[in-house]
């Protein structure tokens, strides 16, 4: 992979919400030191003054820890920050939940701020951080029970939860959405390289391997007989070596996805003609593969039942379906005699199970179709449609 661009960082990359864990481990210091200072500061008011001074020290202390965590240069602990968020929320529920045993009860009917104060919040920001929009909510709610089951007056906290609800929300969706930027930058940057990685060895090829190949068919054609099927077998290669430099293989991305039609145009050579759409058309990648799959067996039967010479085309379009569903449409067709009618199912009862199964098997246990369009002198023509349950 190459570096990354100008002002990015491979951090930056790989990890988006690093600067919004600094953020957090700096909001979570200077919270603590304003709850620890406007605690010692009114500690002779309080029920338990030794209680309050254990509670800041379990702050502190926890503070520490969770900053082992959260903190970027801990990379050996960047998995466990799902987990410790949760136990954060539950720390700082617990911390909240020690204000009547701790502060008076004149405190609490004065609506003085509960144990922890707003260093609490940062439990709602760290679940928001590791699980998006559901875990900040979730805190935020669990957070504001606890509030309201502390305090005496629940219509003076009302404000309190709806900051916290709101933080939860706004950080949770922060969070998501520079989740899926880092992996379309990281899809950007390793399609960038893999492009400037295939020009590296299409330059390379080219003098070499290509030149070659390109001379033992023009002159093979030339001599004909076995020096003939030479060239050809070599033309073949060429066409193929091609087609790879220019369009490379198709790569599972993060989500476990293919492109499809990257996948087919490397079934291309120079009598199978490939048309795809220009963009991409993702699939899961084992149903790519299999319908990559049955695209090769279709071909086998034209090389097969027609020759190993003779043409044959392959359509991919992007389709709707019956209500509306979007799916995708494969054609491969050839120009043979056609198959006889009631061949396949001959062939099936004979135990020649190939399209039975290799085909027809494959599509069926994806949940999609194929049919068979053929008769005599209008050659085979193989439709295969599957629809795409990630489109609406």
């Amino acid at each position: 992979m190459t570096a990354p661009g100008p002002g990015l960082s491979t951090a930056d990359m790989e990890q988006p919400l690093e600067p919004l864990w600094r953020g957090l481990m700096v909001y979570r210091v200077l919270t603590l030191i304003s709850a620890i200072v406007v605690t010692l500061a009114n500690l002779q008011s309080y029920a338990s003054p030794a209680g309050a001074v254990g509670v800041l020290a379990v702050m502190a202390t926890w503070t520490v820890l969770t900053g082992y965590v959260y903190f970027p240069s801990a990379a050996t602990a960047r998995d466990r920050r799902g987990r410790v968020a949760l136990a954060d929320a539950v720390v700082t529920a617990a911390v909240m939940a020690t204000t009547p045993l701790v502060q008076t009860v004149a405190q609490i009917n004065a609506d003085a701020p509960v144990m922890g104060s707003i260093w609490t919040s940062g439990g709602v920001l760290a679940c928001a951080l590791a699980f998006g929009i559901p875990g900040g909510l979730g805190a935020a709610i669990a957070t504001s029970v606890v509030l309201v089951a502390v305090q005496a007056e629940v219509v003076t906290e009302l404000g309190d939860i709806q900051l916290l609800v709101l933080v939860g929300l706004t950080i949770g969706f922060a969070s998501m959405v520079l989740r899926r930027s880092g992996d379309r930058l990281r899809r950007a940057i390793m399609h960038e390289a893999a492009m400037m990685e295939r020009e590296r060895l299409a330059r390379a090829v080219h003098d070499g391997v290509l030149q070659v190949l390109g001379y033992v068919r023009r002159h093979g054609a030339e001599l004909g007989g076995a020096a003939g099927e030479l060239g050809k077998l070599a033309g073949e290669q060429e066409y193929a070596l091609r087609s790879l430099l220019t369009t490379g293989p198709a790569p599972v991305d993060l989500n476990g996805r293919r492109d499809l039609a990257a996948a087919l145009r490397m079934l291309g050579t120079s009598r199978i003609s490939v048309s795809t759409p220009a963009h991409r058309v993702e699939l899961p990648a084992h149903a790519a593969d299999e319908l990559v799959a049955v695209v090769g067996a279709a071909l086998a039967n034209v090389a097969l039942h027609v020759g190993p010479e003779a043409p044959a085309w392959i359509l991919l379009e992007e389709v709707t379906m019956d209500a509306g569903v979007h799916g995708v449409e494969i054609s491969v067709r050839d120009a043979g005699p056609g198959i006889p009618a009631g061949r396949l199912d001959a062939a099936a009862g004979e135990g020649r199970l190939g399209v039975a199964r290799s085909m027809r098997g494959r599509v069926h246990d994806l949940g999609g179709t194929i049919d068979c369009d053929t008769g005599p002198d209008r050659g085979t023509e193989w439709i295969i449609r599957l629809a795409r349950q990630d489109r609406a």
